[in-house]
């Protein structure tokens, strides 16, 4: 009885890693065919800014930079890393 229980818990634990695996391949998909598609975007002049952006400029101006990197993730849902290059690199602009 306990080889059962060992024989389905390494199973599971397989199984739960195969899905982990391949969540994370297609995340990691999505995010280069957006960073394709926001060239694309800019490329053609297509980019509608958000009003909001004038809210990070202005923390960026105050020294909040962090303020600004959770505001900037607030208005386009980026991760993190993303947030903060691009709050890093309009800084980096200004």
């Amino acid at each position: 009885m306990d080889s059962i229980g060992l024989f389905l818990a390494l199973v599971a634990l397989v199984v739960v890693f195969t899905i982990d695996s391949r969540v994370s391949r297609t995340a990691r998909r999505v995010a280069r065919v957006e960073r394709k598609l926001d060239l694309i975007i800019d490329h053609l002049g297509l980019r509608v800014d958000d009003p909001r952006m004038a809210e990070v400029v202005a923390l960026l101006r105050d020294d909040k930079k962090i303020q600004a990197i959770k505001v900037y993730r607030e208005i386009t849902g980026a991760d993190l890393k993303e947030a903060k290059d691009a709050v890093e690199a309009m800084a980096a602009g200004a």
